[in-house]
Protein backbone atom coordinates (compact mmCIF):
# COMPACT_ATOMS: atom_id res chain seq x y z
CA UNK A 1 0.00 0.00 0.00
CA UNK A 2 1.27 3.53 -0.60
CA UNK A 3 2.32 5.89 2.44
CA UNK A 4 -0.80 8.40 3.18
CA UNK A 5 1.54 11.02 1.68
CA UNK A 6 1.66 10.06 -1.62
CA UNK A 7 -2.28 9.11 -2.13
CA UNK A 8 -4.32 11.84 -3.46
CA UNK A 9 -6.34 14.04 -0.60
CA UNK A 10 -9.98 12.50 -1.48
CA UNK A 11 -8.03 9.06 -0.65
CA UNK A 12 -6.60 10.36 2.14
CA UNK A 13 -9.63 11.49 4.09
CA UNK A 14 -11.18 8.44 2.96
CA UNK A 15 -8.29 6.18 4.97
CA UNK A 16 -8.41 8.43 7.64
CA UNK A 17 -12.44 8.77 7.69
CA UNK A 18 -11.71 5.00 8.77
CA UNK A 19 -10.87 6.21 12.41
CA UNK A 20 -12.18 9.27 12.87
CA UNK A 21 -15.21 10.70 11.81
CA UNK A 22 -15.96 14.34 10.16
CA UNK A 23 -18.29 14.96 13.52
CA UNK A 24 -14.97 14.19 15.71
CA UNK A 25 -12.70 16.03 13.87
CA UNK A 26 -14.62 19.50 13.45
CA UNK A 27 -17.34 20.25 16.07
CA UNK A 28 -15.65 17.71 18.86
CA UNK A 29 -12.23 19.41 18.24
CA UNK A 30 -13.65 22.56 17.90
CA UNK A 31 -15.63 22.35 21.52
CA UNK A 32 -12.56 20.80 23.21
CA UNK A 33 -10.54 23.66 22.66
CA UNK A 34 -13.04 26.30 23.08
CA UNK A 35 -13.64 25.42 26.46
CA UNK A 36 -9.93 25.47 26.95
CA UNK A 37 -10.51 29.10 25.26
CA UNK A 38 -13.11 29.58 27.51
CA UNK A 39 -10.85 28.72 30.75
CA UNK A 40 -8.33 30.89 29.46
CA UNK A 41 -10.17 33.83 29.45
CA UNK A 42 -11.72 33.13 33.16
CA UNK A 43 -8.15 33.17 34.18
CA UNK A 44 -7.88 36.21 32.32
CA UNK A 45 -9.94 37.93 34.15
CA UNK A 46 -9.18 36.71 37.27
CA UNK A 47 -6.19 38.20 36.69
CA UNK A 48 -7.66 41.49 35.78
CA UNK A 49 -9.90 41.58 38.99
CA UNK A 50 -6.34 41.07 40.69
CA UNK A 51 -4.69 44.07 39.02
CA UNK A 52 -2.23 42.88 36.60
CA UNK A 53 -4.44 44.69 33.87
CA UNK A 54 -7.19 46.09 32.73
CA UNK A 55 -9.52 43.69 30.24
CA UNK A 56 -9.85 46.80 27.69
CA UNK A 57 -5.85 46.91 27.42
CA UNK A 58 -5.89 43.11 26.61
CA UNK A 59 -9.00 43.48 23.91
CA UNK A 60 -6.57 46.18 22.02
CA UNK A 61 -3.12 44.24 22.50
CA UNK A 62 -0.73 43.32 19.34
CA UNK A 63 1.74 40.82 19.89
CA UNK A 64 4.15 42.90 17.64
CA UNK A 65 2.71 45.95 15.89
CA UNK A 66 2.47 44.21 12.30
CA UNK A 67 -0.01 41.70 14.26
CA UNK A 68 -4.36 41.69 14.80
CA UNK A 69 -5.11 42.89 17.78
CA UNK A 70 -5.85 40.35 20.68
CA UNK A 71 -9.92 40.86 19.56
CA UNK A 72 -8.96 39.42 16.26
CA UNK A 73 -7.84 36.53 18.00
CA UNK A 74 -11.14 35.71 19.68
CA UNK A 75 -13.38 36.71 16.35
CA UNK A 76 -11.03 34.60 14.31
CA UNK A 77 -11.36 31.45 17.39
CA UNK A 78 -15.22 32.01 16.99
CA UNK A 79 -15.06 32.13 12.76
CA UNK A 80 -13.18 28.67 12.18
CA UNK A 81 -15.12 27.42 14.96
CA UNK A 82 -18.98 28.46 14.48
CA UNK A 83 -18.33 30.09 10.96
CA UNK A 84 -16.59 27.14 9.72
CA UNK A 85 -19.71 25.18 10.50
CA UNK A 86 -21.90 27.44 8.90
CA UNK A 87 -19.60 27.49 5.85
CA UNK A 88 -19.60 23.72 5.66
CA UNK A 89 -24.06 24.20 5.56
CA UNK A 90 -23.79 26.91 3.23
CA UNK A 91 -20.71 25.42 1.08
CA UNK A 92 -19.67 29.00 1.11
CA UNK A 93 -16.77 30.43 3.99
CA UNK A 94 -16.12 33.62 3.61
CA UNK A 95 -13.23 35.96 5.78
CA UNK A 96 -15.27 36.99 9.45
CA UNK A 97 -17.27 40.41 9.31
CA UNK A 98 -15.85 43.79 10.54
CA UNK A 99 -16.76 43.71 14.02
CA UNK A 100 -16.05 47.04 15.62
CA UNK A 101 -16.87 48.06 19.12
CA UNK A 102 -15.87 44.75 20.43
CA UNK A 103 -14.74 44.67 23.90
CA UNK A 104 -14.29 41.69 26.58
CA UNK A 105 -17.59 41.11 27.08
CA UNK A 106 -18.52 40.96 23.49
CA UNK A 107 -15.41 39.07 22.53
CA UNK A 108 -16.54 36.67 25.56
CA UNK A 109 -19.93 36.51 24.12
CA UNK A 110 -18.68 35.31 20.68
CA UNK A 111 -16.76 31.87 22.45
CA UNK A 112 -20.30 31.43 24.27
CA UNK A 113 -22.37 31.77 20.93
CA UNK A 114 -19.63 29.14 19.09
CA UNK A 115 -20.27 26.81 21.77
CA UNK A 116 -23.83 27.00 21.95
CA UNK A 117 -24.31 26.62 18.15
CA UNK A 118 -21.75 23.50 17.99
CA UNK A 119 -23.52 21.97 21.03
CA UNK A 120 -26.74 22.02 19.23
CA UNK A 121 -25.06 20.48 16.21
CA UNK A 122 -26.50 16.66 15.86
CA UNK A 123 -23.81 14.02 14.88
CA UNK A 124 -25.97 12.68 12.04
CA UNK A 125 -26.30 16.42 10.35
CA UNK A 126 -22.28 17.15 10.83
CA UNK A 127 -21.78 13.53 9.17
CA UNK A 128 -23.65 14.17 6.09
CA UNK A 129 -21.71 17.63 5.09
CA UNK A 130 -18.51 15.16 5.21
CA UNK A 131 -16.83 15.32 1.50
CA UNK A 132 -19.19 17.91 -0.05
CA UNK A 133 -18.21 20.66 -1.73
CA UNK A 134 -17.20 24.14 -0.65
CA UNK A 135 -16.15 27.47 -1.85
CA UNK A 136 -13.53 29.89 0.55
CA UNK A 137 -14.63 33.40 -1.30
CA UNK A 138 -11.78 35.67 -0.68
CA UNK A 139 -11.40 39.59 -2.53
CA UNK A 140 -14.30 38.10 -5.47
CA UNK A 141 -12.39 35.18 -5.82
CA UNK A 142 -13.94 31.60 -4.93
CA UNK A 143 -11.41 28.61 -4.01
CA UNK A 144 -12.99 25.41 -4.17
CA UNK A 145 -12.74 22.79 -1.57
CA UNK A 146 -14.07 19.69 -0.06
CA UNK A 147 -15.66 20.16 3.51
CA UNK A 148 -12.86 17.65 4.37
CA UNK A 149 -10.41 19.52 3.03
CA UNK A 150 -11.10 22.87 4.00
CA UNK A 151 -11.15 21.62 7.56
CA UNK A 152 -7.55 19.78 7.49
CA UNK A 153 -5.73 22.12 5.56
CA UNK A 154 -7.35 25.50 6.61
CA UNK A 155 -10.16 25.71 9.29
CA UNK A 156 -8.58 23.81 11.95
CA UNK A 157 -4.82 25.31 11.41
CA UNK A 158 -6.71 28.98 11.52
CA UNK A 159 -8.35 27.73 14.46
CA UNK A 160 -5.66 26.21 16.68
CA UNK A 161 -3.60 29.17 15.59
CA UNK A 162 -5.66 32.33 16.93
CA UNK A 163 -6.61 29.96 20.08
CA UNK A 164 -3.07 29.92 21.23
CA UNK A 165 -2.68 33.65 20.11
CA UNK A 166 -4.98 34.21 22.71
CA UNK A 167 -3.04 32.01 25.21
CA UNK A 168 0.34 33.59 24.59
CA UNK A 169 -1.15 37.43 24.56
CA UNK A 170 -2.70 36.58 28.42
CA UNK A 171 0.11 34.24 29.06
CA UNK A 172 2.99 36.97 28.69
CA UNK A 173 0.99 38.95 30.73
CA UNK A 174 1.50 36.90 33.39
CA UNK A 175 -1.89 35.43 34.20
CA UNK A 176 -1.08 31.86 35.10
CA UNK A 177 -1.93 29.58 32.53
CA UNK A 178 -0.80 26.19 31.39
CA UNK A 179 -0.79 23.27 28.70
CA UNK A 180 -3.75 21.81 30.40
CA UNK A 181 -6.01 25.38 30.70
CA UNK A 182 -5.57 25.03 26.51
CA UNK A 183 -6.21 21.71 25.99
CA UNK A 184 -10.02 21.98 27.53
CA UNK A 185 -11.69 18.96 28.47
CA UNK A 186 -10.06 15.65 26.85
CA UNK A 187 -11.67 12.91 25.37
CA UNK A 188 -10.39 10.45 27.64
CA UNK A 189 -12.16 7.25 27.07
CA UNK A 190 -13.33 7.51 23.63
Amino acid sequence: MASLFQLSIKDQVQVLSMSISFYDASVASYLQVLGGVDQVLDKGEEAAKGGAFELEDIVRYRLREDMAPFSFQIISVWHHSFGAVKGFQAGLFEPPPKMTGMDWAKLRGLISEAREFLESQSREDIEALSGKGMNFRIGGRDIPFSTDGFLMSFSLPNFHFHATTTYAVLRQHGVPLGKMDFLGQLRVGE
